[in-house]
């Protein structure tokens, strides 16, 4: 009798205890815009970057450069100042279309959305703002731990027509802060390509947007294919000021390599 009262007790407790439920489909879509809203500076962006690449043989790569902002025009620029042998080689993108320079043959070559950085893991929309709710839809997974944190976990799928790195993309999002903490990059097939953590962000105040911005202080990258091979970004320096209006121009970045 006394199990049995148990659980009867243990039935009606369950009854008026709240059920934690999934974020709505609407608060889904009210989450990845955020994302977007809260990294997007409207006027312009300008850091110095250090990347650095590791191979599973051990090998290593440091990079300096230069990242130039618009994102009202939706414009990007990637200059690379150090080392020595790859000063002046940039990447600029222009109406969707990404372009790398190379100053030692003095030609523009059309990269693909899916081509890394200077050889490395890192890829353009590593340092570009964030367009996540325009270019995919996205649905809810779980609600997780990631460490300490408590995180959303959603699935997001590339809109028919969009042009992207990688046409599935699952993101861990701190419930508390609302910043990305884990990315991870799949093809069609369900293969996982990279996986990036975000271990820590910044917050700036915006003349431009009248509002504070977020950008990641850091981004580690780990190739899932090559197993061993990882890149960390780290972002310094980071200015919402106006910059040269000529700047985001084939012929400005090719005069830095003069």
């Amino acid at each position: 009798m006394k199990f049995r009262y148990c659980l009867i007790g243990l039935a009606l407790w369950n009854l008026s205890t709240p059920i934690a439920l999934a974020i709505s489909d609407q608060e889904v879509r009210d989450l990845v815009k955020l994302v977007d809203t809260r990294q997007r500076n409207v006027g312009d962006y300008a850091s110095v970057v250090f990347i650095d690449q590791k191979t599973k043989d051990g090998a290593t790569k440091a990079f300096e450069a230069r990242v130039y902002r618009r994102d009202a025009d939706e414009k990007l620029m990637i200059l690379f100042t150090k080392p020595k042998a790859e000063a002046g080689k940039g990447y600029l993108r222009l109406e969707k279309n990404l372009f790398l320079y190379e100053p030692a043959l003095g030609k523009w070559e059309r990269q693909t959305e899916r081509a890394s950085i200077a050889g490395t893991n890192s890829r353009r929309d590593d340092f570009d703002q964030s367009r996540l709710a325009e270019e995919y839809d996205a649905t809810f997974v779980a609600d997780e731990s990631l460490g300490r944190f408590k995180v959303h976990h959603l699935k997001l799928n590339a809109k028919p027509g969009m042009d992207v790195a990688s046409p599935i993309v699952e993101l861990w999002i701190d419930q508390e802060e609302k910043n990305v903490m884990k990315r991870q990059e799949f093809a069609l097939s369900g293969k996982l390509l990279r996986t990036s953590y975000y271990p820590s962000w910044q917050k700036m105040f915006s003349k431009s947007k009248a509002a504070e911005v977020y950008m990641p202080k850091e981004i580690r990258v780990f190739d899932e294919v090559d197993k061993g091979n990882s890149t960390s970004v780290a972002l310094r320096e980071v200015k919402l000021e106006p910059l040269d209006a000529n700047m985001f121009t084939k012929a400005w970045l090719e005069s830095q390599s003069r």
